[in-house]
């Protein structure tokens, strides 16, 4: 359970570790903005804890960078900005909660609990492969926060692929795991498909997804 924490003020930055780390949680922390974002992008962390305004880079525009990259990670902004507006600004940015300066530490606790919580939930039904996202609940698809439209059968077969990410995949695999065929019909119906697939999510982006891998079948690996 690693949280990252990017906040300026020590005395609060103080309080929220002391306050989480009793409760069994790691805290990295950071005191400006452009350190604190370097470490959102690159770490895993289950939450981000992340003030408003910042020195270097802006608590939203953290926010903003990281869904941009495909980042889903569950964010909590602290603002003494806590009017109405400001609120639906920092939502709307991407931040996943909101909570006004001066808090209670025990509500900012329990929210991040509740983030946690949510998260732990969603990764049940979601799939990520790099900035490639796919829900399996609505079976839709988006790579770097962009929608990504599917027919039902591609999405099977971009599903197949991602719970086999960085395995070889045979046709005979594909087949079998999205056609429900177990013989070899003799047709380019595989190739076919992933032609298209590899049209919708690799087209525009800089790093292919999909790969094949000549004579046996084909990969999906960063």
């Amino acid at each position: 359970m690693k949280l990252l924490l990017i906040e300026d003020d020590a005395h609060v930055a103080a309080e929220i570790r002391s306050a989480l780390q009793a409760r069994g949680y790691s805290v990295e922390h950071h005191s400006d903005g452009r350190h604190g974002q370097e470490a959102a992008l690159l770490g895993d962390h289950s939450v981000i804890i992340t003030d408003r305004m910042l020195p270097g880079v802006d608590g939203l525009d953290i926010v903003n960078t990281l869904r941009r990259s495909g980042k889903s990670t569950p964010v909590l902004v602290l603002s003494a900005l806590d009017s109405v507006d400001e609120r639906v600004k920092g939502l709307r940015a991407g931040s996943d909660d909101y909570l006004g300066k001066p808090f209670s530490i025990e509500e900012l606790v329990a929210r991040v609990e509740s983030l946690q919580r949510r998260a732990a939930s969603s990764a049940l039904t979601r799939l990520r492969v790099e900035d490639l996202e796919l829900d399996l609940l609505e079976r839709k698809a988006s790579r770097g926060g962009r929608r990504i439209e599917l027919t039902a059968r591609e999405f099977r077969l971009l599903e197949f692929l991602a719970r086999h990410t960085g395995q070889v995949v045979t046709r005979a695999m594909l087949l079998q795991g999205v056609w429900d065929i177990h013989y070899d019909p003799q047709t380019n119906v595989v190739d076919v498909h992933v032609s298209r697939l590899r049209q919708a999510v690799d087209k525009d982006f800089e790093k292919p997804l999909i790969h094949t891998v000549r004579g046996v079948g084909y990969s999906l690996y960063p």
